[in-house]
């Protein structure tokens, strides 16, 4: 039962983004006239969008049209579905060929509602849970579940505020967060003319020592402890303001092996530590059964730069096993005990995608964009758990006392069906600046961030925050002086 009612708690913070926005646009006011677009997905794109249409006409708060000009709100989407292989009917037969067995999907479904002008409302985005039989057709029944609690709650949504501001802002730091980072900054300088943000993706150490240094207004970092680790003296002075919430998941490059991989906390701190270098080890094998896991050596590929990211990942490593914490412990930039190093999340996904054996860590979205398997990882609860919306969002809602300085591990979050890798990301902020203009630019950019931006976020892979969080960061802005 209270597994059952934190799910509930998710959905409604899948929702959340689009309670905050209907009230506004009038959804409650009657049935509303909703275009179904094409999709952008390589193959399927038509039978996608047709059973999307299927599902869309069981809710009686939605009356479909056939053209964009006479619609309320319009549904389109995009991503991309592919087999990675087949799981057989027979579990003695190794034949993986479409006609003995169950499609294994990889990738992901990204959707967004807008309104007349364009204006995201409510996001969302699923995985494959394989195997199979319609892929397109269970998509569809996530999506518009997902969609129907939304619009059957609705709340009174904050003002959206515009920037008076004709200034420029320029940030630097974690890449962990940049695809969503990237969309709202160009949406925000779109719906403010005159205003202009930049940021660049360089990793959470050198975004912060940047910001530190006084060469950017403000940083990304993934780590709640950076102010502290690399200028213990200046810590004061600076404010942490959540953005959202992702995942950091282990990628894999096996050849020839569609399931997911089941990974124990002691077989990942093994490999990265160096002990365990063969993917048909027995610590491996024993969490897999079922899995045909290769002989072939295990290519380790870690962060080289300094990384929010390895934050994460290491956090996860030294709450779960002990012999972690003790060798090599949690930070930004560990001593790597093995593996090679890639700079940015970008350069550890397209060494894994080139090298078979492989495996690093990047955050969610990274793996669905450049197609990698990831793995499933054992949770405190003892399950193991792939990373999603859902289980992200378990992790929070089941083990999270957000503190008053919104700085908050979430690493090896207690609860069945949470995932243990979870983590907010921080923009670092000043809490003095002396600018006038850019003050108040900032001010609004973090509370356009609470509103409209939170409801741009599903779509990329990443939780919206809760209302508490939210609430909290609201009150912290005034601390901008």
């Amino acid at each position: 039962m209270a597994y059952n009612r934190v799910r509930m708690k998710v959905f409604r913070r899948l929702g959340l983004c689009l309670l905050l926005a209907i009230s506004v646009f009038g959804w409650q006011s009657g049935v509303k006239k909703l275009y179904v677009d094409g999709f952008t997905t390589k193959a399927g794109a038509e039978k996608l969008r047709d059973d999307m249409i299927a599902e869309l006409r069981k809710l009686s708060s939605v009356s479909l049209v056939s053209d964009e000009a006479s619609a309320d709100f319009v549904l389109d989407g995009g991503g991309e579905v592919w087999v990675k292989g087949y799981r057989s009917f027979s579990p003695r037969s190794e034949l993986r060929l479409p006609s003995n067995g169950t499609p294994i999907y990889g990738g992901f479904l990204s959707v967004e509602l807008k309104n007349k002008e364009g204006v995201t409302l409510w996001s969302d985005l699923v995985t494959p849970e394989s195997p199979s039989a319609d892929i397109s057709k269970d998509l569809s029944k996530r999506v518009v579940k997902h969609l129907a609690l939304a619009i059957s709650r609705p709340e009174a949504p904050p003002a959206d505020p515009r920037s008076q501001a004709n200034v420029s802002l320029h940030g630097a730091g974690a890449t962990f967060p940049y695809p969503v980072y990237s969309k709202w900054f160009t949406n925000y300088d779109a719906e403010n003319p005159g205003m202009h943000i930049a940021y660049d993706p360089v990793g959470s150490e050198a975004g912060v020592r940047e910001l530190i240094a006084g060469s950017v207004d403000f940083g990304g970092s993934d780590s709640p402890d950076a102010i502290r680790e690399i200028a213990p003296a200046e810590q004061d002075k600076y404010l942490f303001f959540p953005s959202v919430v992702g995942a950091v998941v282990p990628i894999v490059n096996l050849p020839g092996v569609p399931d997911s991989i089941s990974f124990t906390p002691e077989a990942l701190a093994g490999i990265y530590l160096g002990k365990i270098t063969k993917w048909n080890d027995p610590i491996l094998k024993q969490a897999n059964r079922g899995v045909r896991l290769p002989d072939l050596d295990i290519v380790v590929i870690h962060r080289s730069d300094g990384s929010g990211t390895s934050y994460a990942w290491t956090s996860y490593l030294s709450k779960a096993n002990a012999e972690w914490k003790a060798k090599v412990g949690a930070g930004l930039e560990p001593k790597w005990p093995a593996g090679k190093g890639a700079n940015g999340n970008e350069g550890v996904a397209a060494e894994v995608k080139e090298r078979g054996g492989s495996i690093g860590y990047v955050e969610f979205i990274y793996a669905l964009q450049n197609h990698l398997s990831y793995g499933k990882v054992r949770n405190m609860n003892g399950e193991f758990v792939e990373a999603s919306l859902e289980s992200i969002g378990t992790a929070v809602d089941q083990s999270m006392d957000v503190s008053d300085d919104l700085t908050v591990s979430l690493a090896d979050a207690p609860g069945a069906g949470s995932y243990p890798i979870a983590s907010f990301t921080w923009l670092v902020v000043p809490a003095h600046v002396t600018d006038d203009a850019k003050r108040s630019a900032m001010n609004a950019f973090l509370k356009w961030m609470m509103g409209p931006g939170q409801r741009q976020a599903a779509a990329l892979g990443y939780l919206p925050l809760s209302k508490d969080v939210l609430a909290k960061e609201e009150g912290a802005i005034s601390k901008i002086h």
